[in-house]
């Protein structure tokens, strides 16, 4: 199998600049070596091209009495994400999206779910569950999840919709939600693990239960890393850092795990952003990870 690895420098979804660069700093990182190291050959099908914020108006696109900014921008990036993805499948590849911000992942899932029920383990500190309707700042990064599940005002668009079920999605590793969105999860068919969660029982049978509610029912995995999984400690180069995620570890057992199912159909990896990164070392890390979450093993 090829791994075909689709940039999308996407830095509308977020306040902060920088995670447009994340493309470049994970290549930078070694990528291309690493990948073929685990025994995969290696096709880089460039960055997509993503709009510049400059001289465009974030609210040219209201959804109702929410807000969501850029929203135009993000389905004509989405759009390509999926369609980059869904060829990657077509052709017998495994694709791997590098972000950019996690408002992507509405493209990535898209075209992953094209022609195949799939799971989701959406590994992050934050639900990504907001809607334009609650979501206080309106950054899209902060709805990606939502927004494939049609809620709120994405249910009128079409293109954010994919093809998923609430009860083959689940999030590791939250720890800053926002309270509307709080409830929104408590009232879902999602499968949600806090760090609180990972504090009381460990790390290894939380992913296990994560993964088996992922794949119920369902032959493929979408794997959804967004590197402020980790604790900035390990990884300070993210757009959006919370104290207290997962370690170095840690990390790395979940995405041994994960590759251990032999199931993963797609995987994106977002938020690095070298600005606020030290030596690029973020964006190593990202690599190491990517790699267990192929199959690199110790022996």
């Amino acid at each position: 199998m090829d791994l075909r690895v689709i940039g999308a420098p996407m830095d509308l979804g977020a306040d902060r600049r920088g995670v447009d660069m994340g493309p470049s700093a994970i290549r930078y990182a070694g990528l291309a070596d690493t990948v073929r190291d685990v025994g995969l050959s290696y096709d880089d099908a460039g960055d997509l091209p993503v709009p510049r914020p400059e001289g465009r108006d974030p609210n040219a696109e209201t959804p109702g009495e929410g807000r969501a900014k850029y929203l135009r921008e993000t389905r004509w990036v989405c759009r390509r994400v999926e369609s980059a993805v869904a060829d990657a499948i077509d052709d017998g590849d495994l694709p791997l999206v590098l972000g950019g911000d996690h408002s992507i992942a509405i493209g990535s899932v898209g075209g992953a779910s094209a022609d195949q029920d799939i799971g989701i383990l959406w590994l992050d500190a934050h639900g990504d569950f907001n809607t334009p309707e609650t979501s206080p700042s309106g950054n899209v990064h902060g709805m990606p999840v939502a927004a494939m599940l049609g809620r709120g005002a994405f249910a009128e668009k079409r293109w954010a919709n994919a093809d998923i079920d609430e009860e083959n999605i689940a999030m590791v590793g939250l720890r800053d939600i926002d309270e509307k969105e709080r409830h929104a999860i408590r009232d879902s068919d999602v499968t949600a693990f806090t760090m609180s969660h990972i504090d009381n029982r460990g790390l290894v049978p939380v992913i296990e239960d994560a993964i088996a509610a992922a794949l119920d029912g369902v032959d493929a995995l979408h794997v959804s890393l967004d590197m402020d999984i980790l604790d900035p400690d390990e990884a300070p180069g993210v757009g959006t850092p919370v104290r207290g995620g997962v370690t170095y570890r840690e990390a790395h057992a979940a995405m041994e795990l994960i590759a251990d199912t032999g199931a993963v159909r797609s995987m994106e990896v977002v938020e690095v952003n070298p600005i606020l990164d030290s030596h690029n070392r973020t964006a190593e890390l990202a690599v190491e990870l990517i790699a267990s979450g192929l199959g690199k093993v110790i022996l």
